[in-house]
């Protein structure tokens, strides 16, 4: 029996693999999920003996979802009773919201209907562009502090910059300032030596789903993608930019970095502290305590409207992607899409298509060179049915952009963490900013004009005669998009 084991070892180990992987499309079938990713799945546990497992165990199962996640929704509920009438806007703030948005009335109604999206109108907001932006408005208002600051990132790190936030953070914890820290296990990397620091001045810190081996991970499924920060209540950030040297541009930097932040002083503040509060919830596993001063009364002298959209596994729907498709959908003038990672899904193609082809001006900017090559490729593979829709596409060549940005008809923007792709609307938690503003929308607008100056126009003919090795490349890695 040993001898056969022996002589057969890489057969019988072929047979298991294949009855896993029945076991698996069995179960991949069940649950009903689109298509193209139970294709996906299958294709790959079938032509790829244990490989195909990995990928599967890694990415495609969601067991932890339904176990985890489930508790997160409760503590969300919980959260909500708790907070009470401070998320709340008075309904008769809502008939003065400025006439140039009547007809974008849909998009506010969308996300209006759910307790965790109310359209907020007294906020003054500060379109930040790059990280050397963000980071000085943002080390200034942390030192500023007088009550606490929250923090939950998806990367930080403890290098140049991200050394200087924490070494702020520090410092307020121990003057008495209550500090919470929470950061993606997958994403950060703080060393042991910064962890000891941080604990021995009082910061709070907990790591979001934390893994064995972070750094073989990769891009493991239910990340904490968003970007927060609030101090005092009353000022808060929210954009694409994460802590670490590679989003700050400066003489040691070699590539270019190009980014885009934003920074909200008023009610809107309220709505990141409840995403905050319930992440908290969550990774400290503790009954949070749900002080008033989480939630102070500001005047921000301003009248800017904002709705903070949020989406992951634990909500019931798409939040983000569900807004940016009916604010598409809603366009009459133009579109500007900024986004570094393209593999949208079918209803995003067609409502890009449908606009462009009913006189709406579509024009997309992304990376020439991606840091995915997987990414790049797949998102090439979309550009030609885009195009043959008469949307223009760009790409940015004087580095890597960044940003995640849509701003339509000189009334509505978006500045948030979504990117255009299936792991942000379906997988991992994200969260935007909304802003009905005609003001801001035409800062937003002119920061993507001036983008294009170093972008170059993809010539369509030309296009169409790329290589066949180029085609079969996107081809291929167009295959895996629905796993990305």
């Amino acid at each position: 029996m040993i001898a056969f084991v022996k002589d057969n070892v890489w057969w019988i180990l072929l047979v298991l693999n294949y009855l896993l992987a029945v076991s698996a499309v069995i179960t991949i079938l069940l649950k009903n999920i689109n298509p193209s990713k139970t294709v996906a799945y299958i294709m790959v546990l079938v032509f790829f003996p244990f490989f195909g497992l990995i990928v599967y165990y890694l990415f495609g199962q969601e067991y932890r979802k339904s176990k985890i996640f489930n508790r997160k929704d409760i503590a969300n509920t919980n959260i909500i009773k708790s907070v009470g009438d401070n998320l709340r806007v008075e309904e008769k703030k809502f008939d003065h919201i400025d006439i140039d948005l009547d007809d974008k009335i849909k998009l506010i109604k969308l996300l209006k209907a759910s307790d965790k999206s109310p359209l907020t109108l007294d906020n003054s907001v500060d379109i930040l562009k790059n990280g050397e932006v963000k980071f000085e408005r943002l080390f200034e208002d942390l030192k500023q502090a007088k009550q606490y600051i929250h923090l939950e990132y998806y990367i930080i790190k403890d290098d140049a910059i991200g050394t200087e936030l924490l070494d702020i953070i520090s410092e307020k914890a121990k003057a008495g300032i209550e500090v919470k820290l929470s950061y993606d296990d997958v994403g950060s990397k703080l060393s042991s030596t910064m962890k000891h620091q941080l604990n021995e001045c009082g910061v709070e810190h907990f790591p979001f789903m934390p893994v064995a081996f972070s750094s073989l991970t990769g891009k493991s499924n239910y990340r904490n993608h968003r970007k927060i920060a609030i101090i005092d209540g009353t000022i808060g950030y929210i954009g694409g930019i994460n802590v670490s040297d590679n989003y700050v541009n400066n003489s040691n930097k070699s590539k270019y970095w190009r980014d885009t932040h934003l920074r909200i002083y008023g009610e809107a503040v309220k709505v990141l502290q409840f995403h905050f509060l319930t992440t908290w919830e969550f990774v400290s596993d503790t009954k949070l305590d749900i002080k008033k001063i989480y939630f102070p009364e500001v005047d921000s002298n301003s009248n800017v409207a904002v709705q903070i959209a949020a989406s992951g596994p634990d909500t019931d729907w798409a939040n983000i992607m569900e807004a940016i498709l009916t604010a598409i959908n809603n366009a009459e003038d133009y579109i500007y899409l900024t986004t570094p990672y393209f593999i949208p899904n079918p209803q995003i193609i067609s409502a890009l298509q449908i606009a462009s082809k009913v006189g709406v001006d579509v024009k997309l900017l992304i990376p020439k060179n991606s840091d995915s090559w997987v990414a790049e490729n797949a998102t090439n593979s979309y550009l030609d049915t885009l195009m043959e829709a008469g949307i223009e596409v760009y790409r940015y060549c004087k580095g890597f952009i960044h940003a995640k940005t849509m701003v339509v008809d000189d009334v509505f923007s978006t500045i948030g963490t979504c990117n255009l792709d299936n792991r942000s609307f379906n997988i991992n938690f994200e969260i935007n900013a909304l802003i009905y503003n005609k003001k801001q929308s035409e800062i937003l607008k002119n920061h993507f004009l001036e983008d294009l100056k170093d972008s170059e126009c993809i010539d369509f003919e030309s296009w169409k005669n790329r290589s066949k090795f180029s085609k079969l490349k996107e081809s291929f890695a167009r295959l895996w998009s629905p796993l990305l």
